[in-house]
């Protein structure tokens, strides 16, 4: 499948004003652009996994970034509702016939009786918007937030055969004449997309309309995907929607995976430990106490013997004794236990990387690398179970030495927002640095670039500053800024750059508030 960028509206017009530019001779001099600030448009569905649980959290803390359309029910291979008719429900090869287990046909899968997480979820949000909203204005209201709560293709296992709530509601997003990219997430699988995309198949294939409709679904979709956790990519999108974008990302340095103290650095190993977690997140309020760790005593479906991780006083063999499948180390309680969807939406995330605007940028979660050999596309969960060594690649996989460690920043942001959550005073908590500079810069080979950047900080705090260039160049060489430190520098383009190539600088701001906040802002300088 090829790769298309994902680019706001307002680029586009950016570059037709270069365009403007060099056709009417102006372009002997330095030409800046700043863009309109866009938020992405995003769905969210996931399936009743404790890690999904965690990963709506932070997405809730940090839904001033998003503008956020649904939020949907799903199911997957690991959790299915069952019809409560009475239907059995079988694939082959699933965690059921696995570890030595022969389940055989089911009414339902590790789901429990009243399943409501995501309600659960909006309603603690709902306790602490008043104080959330202190700090950010643009945090959604709790009535419009559970207006977007459907209920998605839950039933069976990859069964995408009827309408839902939730693929409707998908299905009129994709029809739609918004602007920009739509971007939907699979927490868990993705039958309710694939049903909306059968739906608007069924509709328009064979009539006068079906081209343009499928045209402008394959443009304007983006999928965001934790895997193909029900084979319904790889059995229906792929095959009948190729063009669909989907994001893959390298590279992020942000461990939150389950088990994902693996793959921390040993000065970082702080952040996962129970003290910080307990600090920073668990004691903080009504979104902090339904945020899941190592030992807390709970579980998402009374006895599903794959999740014990409520359990904090037996050892790995003691609960295999009492029938659980251990197939993680357990760890003390209190310890970070798991979000392994958020990295699906942490490059949407408006911390002035712009990661979402094109895959190649990088942020939080990676980026996308072309010409590789590893695999693109959702990955096949099924072949990790069973191989330690494989599970411990694909948890690491975003382990990056040319970018930044982002981790710090990362955890930082969601401790601070935690904090907002039970703090009523603006005052009384950090906020991140601000930035203000010019996004797009267009120069000749040879030509001294001018970056002045005005940073500030909402709460008097000391900012320090870095420039560095993101190697997600089209130009491959090295440049550096004159000053780094200064948030007013120069840079000079290489004379070997050649037309249309690009170099990305990136300013890099960390107040010295508790905890240390970060904000950034990219620069593309594009040769001309």
């Amino acid at each position: 499948m090829s790769s298309h960028n994902i680019k706001l509206k307002s680029q586009a017009l950016f570059v037709g004003l270069a365009i403007m530019l060099l056709m009417s001779g102006c372009a002997n001099q330095t030409n800046t652009s700043d863009v309109e600030e866009v938020k992405p448009r995003i769905v969210i569905t996931c399936d009743p996994e404790l890690d999904d649980n965690n990963s709506l959290i932070r997405f809730l803390l940090y839904s001033t970034d998003f503008d956020i359309e649904g939020l949907v029910y799903a199911s997957s291979q690991y959790h299915w509702k069952g019809d409560g008719q009475g239907t059995k429900w079988f694939v082959d090869g699933r965690e059921y016939t696995r570890y030595g287990l022969d389940y055989g046909p089911m009414e339902s899968w590790r789901w429990r009786d009243g399943e409501r997480f995501i309600d659960d979820a909006v309603e603690a949000y709902e306790e602490v918007y008043p104080n959330l909203k202190i700090h950010d204005p643009d945090y959604p209201t709790p009535e419009y937030l559970k207006s977007k709560i459907k209920w998605g293709n839950v039933e069976f296992d990859g069964d995408f055969s009827k309408d839902t709530e939730g693929s409707e509601l998908i299905k009129s997003l994709m029809l739609d004449d918004e602007p920009g990219p739509l971007f939907v997430t699979a927490w868990g699988g993705a039958s309710t997309i694939s049903r909306a995309l059968k739906s608007i198949e069924d509709t328009y294939k064979g009539t006068p309309e079906w081209e343009s409709i499928y045209k402008k679904i394959s443009d304007k979709v983006v999928l965001s995907l934790s895997g193909d956790q029900d084979d319904t990519y790889a059995n229906y999108i792929q095959p009948n929607w190729p063009e669909i974008e989907t994001l893959e990302t390298r590279g992020g340095n942000v461990s939150l995976g389950y088990n994902a103290q693996a793959s921390l650095k040993p000065e970082y190993a702080f952040y996962h430990e129970p003290e910080w977690v307990q600090e920073n997140i668990r004691s903080k309020g009504p979104l902090g106490e339904l945020y899941r760790v190592w030992g807390d005593g709970k579980q998402f479906v009374k006895g599903d013997i794959f999740d014990f991780f409520g359990f904090s006083e037996y050892t790995e063999d003691e609960l295999r004794d009492m029938g659980y499948i251990v197939w993680t180390s357990i760890l003390p309680k209190g310890s970070f236990l798991g979000e392994g969807d958020t990295p699906t939406y942490l490059n949407f995330i408006g911390n002035g990387l712009r990661a979402w605007e094109d895959q190649s940028y990088g942020g939080w979660s990676g980026r996308r690398i072309e010409n590789t050999q590893e695999q693109q596309g959702p990955i096949d969960l099924n072949s990790l179970l069973d191989n330690p060594d494989a599970m411990a690649a694909y948890m690491g996989r975003n382990s990056n030495p040319d970018f930044p460690d982002f981790f710090p920043a990362a955890q930082n942001g969601l401790a601070a927002r935690f904090q907002w959550s039970v703090t009523p005073n603006y005052e009384d908590a950090n906020h991140d640095p601000e930035i203000s500079a010019p996004l797009n810069i267009s120069a000749k080979p040879g030509e001294t670039v001018q970056l002045d950047a005005k940073v500030s900080d909402p709460d008097g705090d000391d900012v320090f500053t870095t420039w560095m260039q993101f190697m997600v160049n089209s130009y491959k060489g090295e440049v550096f800024a004159a000053d780094p430190a200064s948030a007013s520098t120069t840079v000079i383009v290489p004379e070997d750059a050649q037309p249309g190539e690009t170099i990305h600088m990136v300013l890099e701001a960390v107040d010295n508030g508790s905890p240390a906040l970060t904000h950034y802002h990219r620069v593309i300088i594009t040769v001309i």
